[in-house]
């Protein structure tokens, strides 16, 4: 023990210890560190709790205990002497084998990481008496035929009086599992575990630097984004396992078919993105046939059955075409998309389209239009009246979304809510909208008034708890208001439409059909709906003074909803010939130019102001 009393104390700075009573050594590089064994005073004996001595530690049968076997090294003489249980923790037969550094360094595996002789040798530390601390990891191979070891190397070494290193102690453990471990995580960190593809980050990091290279190179490099046809079919059918088999599999041939300087990618559930080094657009367009053959020419068996199997594929070349990743991403995925709106299990290229980048330019603008919009409360409704037919009374009003822009400009009418939707901003404008509109039920309590809602709110839990809320904190608003669905949406989906009719009635609200006629929805599922009210497309009331389709399409709409008890609107009423016709045909309300447009005045105010006025 002796010989190794020292490094136990010159290690970490780690303390052994032993229950009450027992002699303490410490790995104190004040005490022990600097100065060898014979230097080291005999350690203070502690008494027991009956007065008589206890037993010393035995700092080798700890260190055995925990896996741990330690060393001196002179390295002057390259002698390296090596605690008893050597051999128990590095399982060598022959402990003399390691009797020298450079024999104990012929076992390490050199590609396995910095050696114990690199971590000393090639040290940047300075001693200044206490020792300068190293730590390092490395694979070692104990005997010909064996495994390869993984252990972790913490010591100290000490300068001779020229500075340089002259000793060093420690000890060292073995951290298979550790290493394991860790190294799993690392490869999970970069790529994906199904397919052993690159995870995306990874993946982009790897285009980055493929980018940089070619820019640099003055060269070409090529990407190309690869879709699984018609994947959720395959879960559908055949479950998610067999599915996954599809992807592994449709990743093992895309790899077959890839260059060794090449790369693989997997970005979500059905894509992958591959990487191309040095590559032409007549060279991806080659690499693109072989991937599109090698995917659909064999099936691909599962444990549920054989599957067919086709890849659709979008590819853009760079910086010919993108000079930046997100570029290289968002065209490899414009050229998909066109690839299979042209046909799935087909190859394109990403070509410039003029018009196509306007676009782009346009919906970036737009999208800061509407953010900034609603961040500011520019945001705002006018209010379009819906008359009684015969009274000419207002019956409600119509809230209708307007957007402002900083310069206060409005964003165009009729491309708002459409480019909303396409840019998946649509659910923040209708939320907007019915806090403005209940807002102003709350402040009259004579108002009556309608919001529009996108198909994507209505499923939007949101939007129904925002809805919810503002009814309970506002009473007697949710009567007075009437929520409006396009037919399209309606008729999207029959069964959750019946389910969002019967929550908004729930809620104390009526539901109206908006631009009944343009979906062609049944009479059988209108009675489904349980709606109040339908709105007739005014693309088919405009015209009824002149065309006989349009009038006996909209006599034949009102004589329908007048049977199964639903109230009508017409919109876009031009004049009174059209709505002396509607009244003949039994439609309820009118809307539209000959009624009045929308307006941001709230004419509500105004009665109300008269009749306080006149009391």
């Amino acid at each position: 023990m002796a010989a190794f009393c020292g490094v136990l104390a010159g290690v970490s700075g780690v303390a052994a210890y032993a229950p009450s009573g027992a002699i303490v050594a410490t790995r104190n590089a004040n005490t022990l560190a600097g100065r060898g064994c014979a230097d080291t005073q005999p350690p203070t004996r502690s008494e027991g709790p009956s007065g008589g001595p206890s037993s010393a530690i035995d700092a080798q049968e700890i260190l055995a205990s925990v896996g741990e076997a330690p060393y001196a090294w002179r390295i002057d003489t390259d002698a390296l002497t090596w605690g008893a249980n050597v051999a128990a923790v590095l399982g060598v037969a022959d402990v003399a084998a390691l009797a020298s550094g450079r024999a104990y360094a012929q076992l390490v595996d050199a590609q396995s990481g910095p050696s114990r002789f690199a971590a000393v040798m090639q040290s940047a530390g300075k001693d200044h008496g206490a020792g300068v601390p190293y730590q390092v990891q490395y694979a070692l191979r104990p005997a010909e035929g064996k495994d390869l070891l993984w252990i972790e190397d913490s010591g100290r070494w000490f300068a001779g009086p020229d500075g340089t290193p002259a000793r060093a102690h420690g000890v060292v453990r073995v951290i298979n599992e550790r290493h394991e471990h860790e190294r799993r995580l690392s490869y999970l960190a970069h790529f994906d575990p199904l397919t052993g593809a690159m995870n995306n980050q990874h993946m982009t990091e790897v285009l980055q630097a493929t980018l940089a290279e070619a820019v640099r190179f003055r060269s070409s490099c090529g990407f190309m984004l690869l879709a699984i046809d018609n994947l959720s079919r395959i879960n559908e059918a055949y479950g998610f396992d067999a599915a996954d088999e599809v992807i592994a599999t449709v990743a093992k041939r895309i790899r077959a078919q890839l260059r060794g300087k090449d790369h693989l990618g997997r970005l979500s559930g059905n894509k992958f993105g591959i990487i191309l080094t040095s590559c032409t657009p007549e060279e991806m367009l080659v690499a693109a046939e072989r991937l599109l053959a090698g995917a659909r020419d064999e099936g691909v068996q599962t444990a549920a059955g054989p599957v067919a199997v086709t890849v659709t594929i979008g590819g853009v070349t760079a910086p010919r075409h993108a000079r930046d990743v997100r570029d290289i991403l968002v065209r490899a995925q414009d050229a998909l998309d066109g690839a299979k709106s042209k046909r799935r299990g087909s190859f394109q290229a990403y070509r410039p389209n003029i018009e196509r980048e306007a676009q782009r330019q346009e919906n970036v603008r737009a999208t800061d239009d509407i953010i900034s919009a609603l961040n500011t409360r520019r945001v705002f409704l006018v209010y379009e009246p819906v008359i009684a037919i015969h009274t000419r009374i207002p019956a409600f009003y119509e809230c209708l979304m307007r957007v402002k822009r900083g310069d206060g400009t409005l964003l165009a009418v009729n491309e708002v809510v459409p480019l909303a939707e396409r840019l998946g901003l649509v659910r923040l404008l209708d939320h907007r909208v019915l806090e403005l509109a209940v807002e102003e039920l709350a402040a009259s309590p004579g108002l009556k008034a309608s919001v529009n809602v996108s198909a994507a709110s209505t499923v939007d839990p949101d939007w129904w708890a925002g809805l919810g809320a503002m009814l309970r904190a506002n009473p007697g608003a949710g009567e007075r208001l009437t929520v409006e669905i396009t037919e399209t949406a309606a008729i999207h989906d029959v069964d959750d439409t019946r389910g969002f009719v019967a929550r908004v009635k729930d809620l104390g609200c009526r539901i109206a059909i908006d631009d009944f006629g343009a979906g062609y929805t049944s009479f059988r599922n209108l009675r489904k709906l349980g709606v109040d009210l339908v709105k007739i497309d005014g693309a088919f009331v405009q015209n009824i003074t002149h065309s006989t389709d349009d009038r006996a399409f909209v006599q034949t709409l009102l004589d329908l909803a007048h049977r199964l008890g639903i109230e009508t609107v017409a919109e876009w009423v031009q004049d009174e010939e059209a709505a002396a016709l509607l009244a003949d045909w039994g439609c309820d309300y009118l809307q539209g130019l000959l009624v009045g447009l929308a307006s941001s005045e709230k004419p509500w105010l105004k009665n109300t102001d008269a009749a306080v006025a006149s009391a």
